[in-house]
């Protein structure tokens, strides 16, 4: 069959299955399976296809009907104009997670510590993006960092940064300090797991829920920040859109200056910042 024939078929098996953009979907793995860049599909769809890609292709949109991530069946996802691999191991890089990158590329920092890094593409976004800095990411996962690790390398950012393993700023000696604390903690609440998208179940619920009201990880990190930034330093953290004024209130009981929630780009609070101010006696 032609490449145009699989494709049909395959959006129309996607679109039984409640896929919410079948045809995106479906041009994304032929284009995978082809080798070929989603952009040039169209140029090389009124071509035969072999059976090894027929049955691959297949086996791929059999997998994505039953709600696995496209991510997933391809081992790429973009974000921030970079390509970061991903497994199960790790949560999906997404676009709301720009944001904080925004954010922190807002004011300068040679020192960067990513709480919680799974995939890296925080910390590794923000090497990328400032060529003097240094960076150490932190997981809980040994796979998690695997990952992380390879993206490194395939970055060519693996002389920069540092892994560690541990739960936050357990995994970093008491002592160190850094220009900017970064993290994308699990912040969904238990009752609402049941709510979430089908596809989210391929996902590390670790990485995606704390097992209770979906601000542990907000009030661990709020408590141990101050004595790990330096002077003005920076600590900013993505949430839930209903957790800003929670998270704001850990961050200013904690110490922090200059606290503020920041919206994405649908208007909904996504990071929240604050600053290490040094105290200056009366």
């Amino acid at each position: 069959m032609t490449g145009t024939e699989a494709l049909v078929r395959a959006v129309a098996t996607l679109r039984g299955a409640g896929i919410d953009d079948p045809a995106r979907d479906a041009r994304r793995l032929l284009a995978h399976v082809l080798g070929v860049a989603a952009g040039r599909l169209t140029l090389v769809l009124p071509d035969l296809i072999n059976d090894v890609e027929a049955e691959r292709f297949d086996a791929l949109i059999a997998r994505r009907a039953a709600r696995e991530p496209v991510s997933h069946l391809t081992g790429i996802r973009s974000f921030y104009g970079r390509d970061f691999r991903v497994s199960a191991a790790v949560l999906d890089p997404r676009p709301e997670t720009e944001t904080l990158i925004e954010q922190a590329l807002a004011a300068d920092f040679s020192s960067i510590l990513d709480l919680g890094t799974g995939s890296g593409c925080i910390l590794l976004t923000l090497l990328a993006e400032r060529p003097d800095a240094q960076g150490t990411g932190t997981d809980l996962s040994p796979d998690a960092l695997a990952v992380a690790q390879d993206n490194a390398a395939r970055l060519g950012l693996d002389t920069r940064a540092t892994w560690r393993q541990g739960a936050w700023f357990n995994a970093v000696p008491s002592d160190a300090t850094f220009d900017l604390v970064v993290s994308n903690p699990p912040y969904i609440a238990l009752n609402e797991m049941p709510d979430l998208a089908p596809e989210l179940a391929f996902e590390p619920r670790m990485a995606l829920t704390d097992g209770a009201d979906g601000l542990d990880a907000y009030r661990a990190i709020a408590a141990e920040a101050v004595p790990h930034l330096t002077p003005q330093g920076r600590l900013i953290v993505e949430i839930g859109p209903t957790q800003g004024p929670a998270v704001a209130d850990l961050f200013r009981a904690a110490g922090l200056d200059s606290v503020m929630v920041h919206t994405d780009l649908d208007y909904r609070d996504r990071v929240v910042s604050g600053v290490n101010l040094p105290r200056t006696d009366p």
